[in-house]
């Protein structure tokens, strides 16, 4: 199954794909989600994150890099493509679309969030932030997200200064993509990786030297670590814990959104490497780069801080399982709160504004390509159209903000229900459609480093059934809250309908794509037949 010949883009390095795709992994999952959870359930939380890192994390992270390569040499980089090629079948094509319409989506209402994080690093960088004690950043929070009602941050057009950081990011986000791998994403993220790492350092050595600063007997730094690291919660122990449903779905869960599995991300980065890179440790330094950043920085820095200044007693469920309120109105007040906090405030929300470009330009690159392959166009006509579907995404998060609906409604039905379909179909297509044999010699093409054996067992057997138990578990616990929303509230219509849109224009597109593919296969197998004569 070959298209013609057409000259491609290839990163430049192999440091360069690492980066990439450690970027798109590296979000505001891992510093504002993974504090929570691990605070929440306790270090118990560490043991069912780490098996399922080794039982679905690197499984779906190889398989990913594999499908895509395996592609990608021969020539496709789309999702729709790449399913294609890889199984042989055509409406396999359509499968892959859905990665493309879940990357799209979540790139509109991430960008909002991107927008606030921009808003905040400003105001911190520029002293906007307030001063003395009756500063109220939980109101604060509100203004920038528009929690008044809908519409609340158009009330003086574009003016606004949290719209205006949101269309600054949409604008940021276009021009590296336009600029295209190399140029834009492997560049940007090539220096942004590092700078936040430095970022994240600084302040996480800040806080593990605070000592106690409040003076409040209980409430020094090392009793924020053991509120994260000890093994038993209060009236509970490990064991107690480890027998919570919850603590292996909240485990499963993490290690499933931080490290972007079932985005097809990793697939369309992974098409544009050679044919003798090392993927198996390039996957495998890219999944251990972000558990770092979430396991070790994001834990020890963000929890610990909100235990010395804010207590233990805001600690609870409620506030933990919210990665806006530890993120947008918990740790202001701590840096308030902490000396030369403006310092430490602006390094976190500016390193939460680059984790989130680095992610967002990642889920915008499937939809450009999918357009490339499709409508054969260049990179900027595929922009345009991608642009104007996601840019009226985000202004329309941005305009349904009151409780934020719109938001939490797309959120659902993508992040939490479409990426386990994908994942599920890329892994089998992994372990079965293409075989074991087959799939192993293609993940182990070029590198230097040797899967364990046991990895071809897991890969087949154990992961496909622990995501299915994962999904249904999962859907089970969550998905009446979101359907009984469906059927009452006009926005989480609305919202479902922008979902449905783009999920029927990406299909048109791959109708596109397939037709010309296979027009284009008559016309090889036409052209080899009459050398042969």
């Amino acid at each position: 199954m070959k298209q013609k010949k057409i000259k491609q883009e290839n990163w430049t390095t192999q440091l360069g794909v690492i980066m990439a795709v450690a970027g798109s992994a590296i979000g505001l999952g891992n510093f504002l989600r993974f504090p929570g959870q691990a605070a929440l359930y306790g270090s118990a939380f560490m043991i069912p994150y780490f098996i399922a890192f080794i039982l679905l994390g690197l499984p779906i992270v190889w398989a990913e890099w594999t499908l895509g390569r395996y592609a990608g040499i021969r020539g496709y980089h789309s999702a729709s493509g790449i399913f294609r090629c890889v199984t042989g079948k055509r409406n396999m094509a359509y499968a892959g679309s859905f990665c493309v319409t879940l990357t799209t989506i979540i790139t509109s209402f991430y960008v909002f969030i991107e927008g606030w994080c921009l808003a905040y690093a400003l105001r911190y960088l520029f002293g906007w932030m307030g001063h003395g004690a009756n500063v109220n950043f939980g109101k604060l929070f509100i203004e920038t997200v528009g929690l008044e009602g809908n519409g609340a941050l158009f009330q003086h057009g574009l003016m606004n200064f949290n719209l205006l950081c949101m269309v600054f990011c949409l604008l940021l986000n276009y021009f590296l993509i336009y600029r295209g791998i190399v140029k834009g994403i492997e560049w940007f993220c090539s220096l942004a990786l590092p700078a936040l790492l430095v970022c994240s350092l600084i302040i996480m050595v800040r806080v593990l030297t605070l000592g106690n600063p409040t003076g409040i007997e209980g409430q020094s730094v090392i009793e924020g670590l053991g509120f994260v690291w000890n093994p038993s919660q209060p009236n509970k122990t490990l064991w107690e814990s480890l027998s919570n449903p919850e603590t292996w779905l909240a485990g499963a869960g993490q290690v499933f959104f931080s490290l972007s599995l079932g985005f097809g991300v990793i697939c369309t980065y992974a098409s544009y490497t050679r044919q003798n890179d090392d993927i198996v440790l390039s996957g495998l330094t890219a999944a251990a780069g972000n558990g770092f950043c979430e396991a070790v920085i994001a834990a020890m820095m963000i929890v610990p801080a909100a235990y010395i200044f804010l207590g233990p007693a805001f600690l609870t469920p409620e506030n933990l399982n919210s990665s806006f309120t530890i993120g947008f109105q918990a740790l202001p007040e701590v840096f308030h709160q902490m000396p030369m906090g403006r310092v430490f405030g602006f390094l976190f929300f500016f390193l939460l504004f680059l984790a989130a470009v680095t992610s967002s330009i990642s889920t915008l690159q499937p939809a450009i390509t999918l357009l490339e392959e499709g409508l054969q166009i260049g990179r900027k006509s595929s922009l345009t159209i991608a642009g104007m579907i996601t840019t009226f995404g985000a202004f329309f998060t941005a305009y349904f903000t009151e409780s934020l609906t719109a938001l939490d409604t797309m959120d659902f039905w993508v992040c939490n229900v479409l990426i386990f379909i994908i994942a599920e179909i890329q892994i089998i297509i992994f372990g079965w459609v293409l075989g074991m044999d087959t799939s192993m010699a293609a993940l182990q093409c070029g590198s230097q480093v040797r899967v364990p054996y046991f990895f071809r067992f897991v890969i087949k057997y154990v992961s496909p059934f622990y995501l299915l138990v994962v999904f249904v578990a999962w859907v089970y616990l969550k998905s009446s809250e979101q359907l009984v929303k469906i059927l009452q509230n006009p926005v989480a219509q609305l919202s479902l309908g922008f979902i449905i849109f783009v999920a029927i224009f990406n299909l048109v597109i791959t109708a596109q794509a397939l037709a010309r593919w296979e027009k284009q296969e008559r016309l090889n197998k036409n052209n080899t037949s009459d050398w042969e004569i």
